[in-house]
């Protein structure tokens, strides 16, 4: 990786992750909690997730994305040390982190309105699209579509675990 991308995309994606998942932190909960009813009857199959989410305290939140931070801050200096497959490791999260911009994008135009972390999604998503270009451009579209499947595969299991790891933490 170049020293440019180290100094563009490497080292700014943990603090656009903290600006992002912040956001996410400060007004989760209580957005869930408000709207728990109303979401639960739009969306039925989705009711386990609400219920899951609502659920789940600011510090368990918080305690989660501690724990996602940290895997991100370990591929970030695995990255910076030149670790095999640090590039491909490190592209998989981010190509996951811009699936998880569009997510919330999403979310917002199914509820028409507010979701926690659609402010700072739409902020940064020419950080996203340049990263995700950059990948572009040192990978092949297999092996960009490859490591973007298993980036995403990988945030949900972690996201599961980090959700159990904020609740077990916390009580």
């Amino acid at each position: 990786m170049s020293a440019l991308s180290v100094l563009y995309l490497v080292l700014p994606f943990p603090l656009a992750f903290i600006i992002h998942d912040l956001e996410e932190m400060l007004f989760q909960h209580r957005w869930l909690v408000a709207h728990r009813e109303s979401l639960s009857r739009r969306f039925p199959r989705m009711r386990f997730v609400i219920e899951h989410l609502s659920g789940l305290s600011t510090k368990a939140f918080a305690v989660a994305v501690l724990e996602e931070l940290v895997v991100l801050l370990l591929a970030t200096a695995y990255v910076l040390v030149g670790g095999r497959y640090a590039v491909e490791i490190w592209s998989a999260l981010f190509i996951a982190f811009s699936v998880h911009l569009l997510v919330h994008l999403g979310q917002g135009l199914l509820v028409s309105g507010y979701v926690p972390g659609v402010i700072t999604s739409i902020l940064m998503l020419p950080f996203g699209g340049y990263g995700d270009h950059s990948i572009w451009l040192v990978m092949s579209g297999w092996e960009m579509l490859m490591w973007g499947v298993i980036g995403v595969v990988v945030m949900v299991v972690n996201l599961r675990f980090a959700h159990w790891l904020g609740r077990r933490v916390v009580s």
